[in-house]
């Protein structure tokens, strides 16, 4: 997929339609930009788990682990489901999981 040509002839609506995406990828990136956020991530990519779970996956405090997940959900890239005491956590959509993958190929 080639990436469009950006010039100064842009139909306004487009410039600001651009803008508008570039604040949303750039609020996507900064979101999985930290370490504990992007191994929940890549946690979640296999199912949904739960945050105590997660806590033992990455031996981390509950504090921690909620805090991440509350970034993450104000991103939607995650969603929370209650049952009884315990809260479950899933991927919101396939963009962290298709992310994910590049990060994995050019990383792992």
């Amino acid at each position: 997929m080639a990436l469009p040509q950006l010039s100064q002839e842009l139909p306004s609506q487009d410039l600001v339609d651009l803008v508008a995406n570039a604040a949303r990828a750039s609020n996507f990136l900064k979101a999985i930009s930290h370490e504990g956020r992007l191994m929940i991530l890549c946690h979640l990519a296999s199912g949904e788990k739960s945050v105590t779970e997660l806590e033992e996956l990455l031996s981390a405090r509950q504090a921690a682990v909620s805090q991440q997940l509350s970034r993450l959900r104000l991103e939607g890239l995650v969603t929370p489901r209650r049952e009884g005491k315990a809260i479950f956590y899933r991927l919101a959509d396939e963009r962290p999981s298709r992310l994910l993958k590049v990060v994995h190929e050019l990383f792992c």
